[in-house]
């Protein structure tokens, strides 16, 4: 049996997306919201399954993944969170690099050979990687209009993975991705299944719209907090509003906050754009976890927000 354990947002979907094109097999998916990321202790697997893991950090799933090894289940697993030590085990098979400009997709990209570049550039898209999308963009010569069409569609497929469950979602992971597969273009997809696209843009532009409309709670020179309302469109856009300031402003450190089912807040932190680095560090202290460029908190207790507040600038000062 074939099971595949993926992120659910842009990055692993447009990872898996290259997989299956280049080895199109029936599988089981295994996937969730953005931050759903101890995957791996959902799978059910049997000697000799293989499992495919894409875009989860092996960090956080290191207990469920030694006892899917010492079950004789065969791992292939490619990502670009902080991993920790790898395990050295004959069935695991591993592609990790934890740059600052790399992402999941792209490293698929490298190890097919560049086979389907348009989708690792879409996923780049979607991670806050525009330099790294726009470079390997270069090899297929696309015009500046089909070039905007995969940003777009980047981050709305990465727009839809956040939530604090899959209810708060246009789409759920797996359903996004059954619609996105078999497509060798993007723009293919975009074309002919225009209303699921149509569905994820425009409730992309309404939440942003919202979103831009709340002022910062704390704001210094180097950082800015922002907490949304209790609202699902507020859970979706946390990432991708996220990802915006940073743009916006490269020079600042942002973090995002929004209620959680848990009573406290979640939390989306985004490094400079121009200093990407520590944002998985500030994260680690609150249980959290991610990269050096984007990281978050599942629960951070709403006792804590002013340590967390103070921690935060002392990081990026």
């Amino acid at each position: 049996m074939n099971i595949d354990v993926f992120n659910g947002d842009a990055d692993g979907i447009c990872s898996l997306l290259q997989w299956r094109l280049a080895y199109p097999v029936d599988s089981v998916l295994v996937t969730g919201v953005k931050r759903d990321i101890g995957l791996l202790s959902r799978v059910s697997a049997q000697p000799d399954d293989q499992l495919t893991v894409l875009d989860v950090s092996l960090d956080k799933n290191r207990d469920a993944l030694r006892v899917l090894l010492e079950k004789g289940v065969r791992i292939f697993y490619i990502d670009h969170h902080f991993s920790g030590e790898i395990p050295n085990h004959p069935g695991l098979t591993a592609r990790i690099d934890t740059g600052a400009n790399v992402c999941t997709s792209l490293l698929m990209d490298a190890y097919l050979g560049r086979r389907f570049t348009a989708w690792a550039v879409t996923g780049a898209f979607g991670d806050n990687l525009d330099d790294a999308a726009y470079q390997a963009a270069k090899a297929l010569n696309l015009s500046a209009q089909e070039l905007l069409q995969l940003k777009q569609l980047g981050v709305c497929i990465n727009y839809n993975a956040y939530g604090s469950c899959v209810a708060d979602l246009y789409f759920a992971p797996d359903v996004l991705y059954r619609h996105l597969g078999g497509y060798t273009s993007p723009i293919d997809f975009m074309t002919d299944k225009a209303d699921v696209y149509q569905q994820l843009l425009s409730g992309y532009a309404e939440d942003m719209d919202l979103a831009r409309q709340v002022s910062a709670t704390h704001q210094t020179d180097s950082i800015a907090v922002y907490i949304l309302p209790d609202e699902k469109w507020a859970r979706r856009v946390n990432g991708v509003w996220g990802n915006e300031l940073a743009n916006r402003h490269p020079d600042k450190a942002h973090a995002i906050l929004s209620s959680n089912q848990k009573g406290g807040y979640q939390v989306s932190v985004r490094a400079p754009l121009n200093n990407k680095t520590g944002a998985d560090e500030l994260c680690v202290l609150f249980s959290g976890g991610g990269r050096k460029a984007a990281a978050g908190i599942n629960h951070l207790e709403y006792d804590q927000l002013t340590k967390f507040i103070e921690i935060f600038q002392s990081r990026y000062q």
